[in-house]
């Protein structure tokens, strides 16, 4: 399996045979065998996690199996034409069309996150699910914003995950990291992803530097 970082928290994961391409935004697409089927998967609507220009983009490079699984909440105005698009809900499993099984968490902002059985490991992208504390916010909206996100994250309990895509946002201030910590700390994850740090990848060293334990888990995003 093969992990492609494209931009933001998008990313192209391409195995002997298909791809996956989560949450498109921006930037150039890396190369990738055409003759495989591609799946474009997107969290939610925000036009920082779903772009229907991947679409052509796709096209332009010489796909011609292509879908998508695309989170309910995007306006089907918004659908790309002469593809196969499967509308997605939190908390729901599927099957998709080369036998991959698909489960969905509900989000903690907008949409949802992925989970997804391939023949070569297990992925999880959590779009924006997050432990979304801020600075400022009244604490029992924090606190319930804590439970919300420990929540869903629990339901991965037991499973293991190959590969995981987790935010890592620095905007949060002092809270930045704590969604990320309480995933390495409650999931079998073998590598982790951080993403949507908004141009700011020290982040990333800044998070190993504090929590050294998990050095050989956390892959920096861009070296990928």
């Amino acid at each position: 399996m093969k992990i492609n970082y494209i931009h933001h928290s998008g990313f192209l994961i391409e195995t002997d045979s298909a791809c996956y391409i989560f949450d498109y935004f921006k930037g150039k697409l890396p190369s990738f065998d055409t003759s495989k089927p591609v799946t474009v998967f997107s969290s939610h609507g925000h036009n920082d996690h779903y772009n229907p220009e991947i679409f052509t983009l796709l096209k332009e490079a010489g796909a011609k199996n292509i879908c998508a699984c695309l989170s309910k909440d995007i306006d089907p105005k918004r659908y790309p034409s002469e593809v196969t698009v499967t509308k997605i809900y939190g908390d729901r499993e599927y099957i998709l069309q080369n036998g991959e099984r698909l489960c969905t968490l509900f989000s903690t902002d907008v949409g949802v996150a992925f989970y997804l059985e391939t023949a070569e490991g297990n992925i999880f992208h959590a779009g924006d699910l997050n432990d979304w504390r801020w600075e400022g916010e009244q604490e029992n909206a924090n606190r319930q914003m804590v439970g919300n996100y420990r929540h869903e994250i629990d339901k991965l309990k037991g499973i293991h995950i190959d590969h995981a895509f987790v935010p890592l946002d620095p905007r949060q201030g002092k809270y930045t990291g704590e969604g990320l910590l309480y995933f390495l700390q409650t999931i079998d994850a073998d590598n982790v992803y951080p993403m949507h740090w908004w141009g700011r990848s020290r982040v990333i060293d800044e998070f190993i530097n504090k929590h050294p334990q998990y050095a050989d888990v956390i892959k920096h995003t861009e070296k990928v």
